[in-house]
């Protein structure tokens, strides 16, 4: 028969109080990881009413490639045009949201969704803060369309982006850095610049951006 003393009895207590801790602690803590894990993000979007269709898209394809592709859920009010994203995903939710916004402002859906690749982003130009009144934002349009689409078509291809004018807005698609380069060039138009000159400067500029990747690339360094 063994006697436990008074010391190694209250041990024993101790022991099983800080198991008994460690264990409300782990359950805590797996609590707190689920409530993580379960936390909702939203956001909530306006989109034309014209739009909407192309959104849903036929059977309801597009809203479905999109809520697979980001891992987020799709509420979509055809008659108002209210768009509710809803997910766990913060970064889902985000790149959700920029593909609906770039459907939003006039892009097809294939290139809407060249957003949710790594280095593309969305680029929306305000007509209204370079001109004011309805036909003045109309003269802007056709100067970055041009005759026949030309001159949209000459940035697009200098810059390797697509050009939205839709609307009061002017959007850009691409990698960022083109990106960048054709917002320029459409800013300098939208402000009076010559079509000639714009494109002169941009041919100028993505020679360089080219030659800074295969610096970069082959790790060349300027003497």
């Amino acid at each position: 028969m063994t006697i436990m003393t008074s010391k190694k009895v209250k041990s024993a207590e101790n022991a099983e109080q800080i198991t008994s801790k460690t264990e409300k602690i782990g359950a805590s803590r797996q609590s707190l990881d689920s409530a993580v894990e379960l936390r909702e993000f939203s956001y909530d979007l306006k989109v034309p009413k014209e739009r909407v269709a192309i959104l849903i898209g036929k059977n309801g394809e597009i809203k479905k490639r999109i809520e697979e592709s980001t891992n987020c859920k799709l509420k979509i009010d055809s008659e108002e045009g209210d768009v509710f994203i809803t997910g766990t995903d913060s970064i889902g939710l985000y790149e959700a949201r920029e593909v609906i916004r770039a459907i939003a402002r006039g892009f097809n859906p294939d290139i809407s969704c060249l957003l949710l690749k790594q280095d593309y982003m969305l680029d929306v130009i305000d007509l209204r803060d370079y001109a004011p009144t309805k036909n003045a934002q109309i003269r802007l349009k056709g100067r970055v369309i041009g005759q026949e689409g030309r001159a949209r078509r000459v940035i697009e291809e200098l810059t390797e982006t697509h050009i939205s004018v839709y609307g009061k807005t002017i959007s850009i698609i691409g990698e960022i850095m083109n990106v960048g380069l054709a917002k320029i060039a459409i800013e300098k138009l939208l402000e009076g610049g010559m079509h000639a000159g714009v494109y002169k400067e941009l041919e100028k500029k993505r020679r360089d951006l080219r030659l800074r990747k295969i610096e970069e690339t082959f790790n060349i360094k300027k003497e």
